[in-house]
């Protein structure tokens, strides 16, 4: 590559910042670190990094992901290119934001303490550095549209799940509530659920059944653009 033809030309850096959302079972939460450099040390931030010369921004986007979190096969989605001049007072930085969706049961707690993160829930986070704000207000539209043509919230479900759970999964990204009966009927209708034999009975004592989504089924819909709720 011939970078000298470029000599002539301003430097700026490049980098990317992630953000990571998880459900709880009731609420969608964001994950936050507190930031161990300046400017705005100890302030919460996204988890983010400086792209390498020799690496890719969807390379650098799942190393940073990697080291936060421990995991790799997550859904990642590159979200939008943040550049505002004056949007980190550290230096001339244009940012591509990601946003991940991991499963709680999955995420490694000793990385949590390592990287002194935290999950906050969306609708109240704490004061966030630079746009980050900006970033995740973004990323949560996203997520609402996403989700509305993609079964893209079974990646932030545990492996087995409940009717009750999943939709408390779609009210938490849509915050508002859907009649119970056509959202059940609306899901089944997708075909792409199995019931399993087992019960949840924490919450009732009838209990509720148990459902993994079939997996082929699953990637079928996903390359589609349907109506999915």
């Amino acid at each position: 590559m011939a970078i000298s033809q470029y000599s002539d030309q301003q430097r700026l850096l490049l980098a990317v910042d992630c953000i990571i959302f998880g459900f709880t079972g009731k609420e969608l939460k964001a994950l936050l670190v507190k930031r161990q450099i300046e400017p705005e040390k100890g302030k919460w931030s996204l988890m983010g990094g400086f792209v390498s010369e020799k690496e890719s921004v969807d390379a650098a986007a799942t190393r940073v992901l990697d080291q936060l979190t421990g995991l790799t096969d997550i859904y990642m989605e590159q979200l939008f290119c943040f550049g505002d001049v004056k949007r980190d007072p550290g230096g001339r930085v244009v940012s591509i934001a990601f946003y991940a969706l991991i499963k709680l049961d999955d995420y490694d707690e000793k990385l949590m303490e390592e990287h002194n993160s935290q999950w906050f829930q969306v609708s109240k986070l704490p004061p966030l550095v630079f746009d980050h704000r900006q970033m995740i207000k973004m990323a949560k539209q996203r997520l609402k549209e996403k989700a509305a043509t993609h079964p893209i919230g079974f990646a932030l479900l545990p492996k087995k799940f409940t009717l009750q759970q999943l939709q408390g999964l779609y009210e938490a990204i849509y915050e508002k509530e859907f009649d119970k009966r056509n959202f059940i009927r609306k899901i089944r209708s997708l075909d792409i659920l199995e019931k399993l034999e087992e019960k949840e009975k924490e919450s009732s004592r009838k209990g509720a059944f148990y459902y993994v989504f079939d997996r082929a089924k699953y990637d079928q819909l996903d390359k589609e653009s349907i109506e999915f709720l």
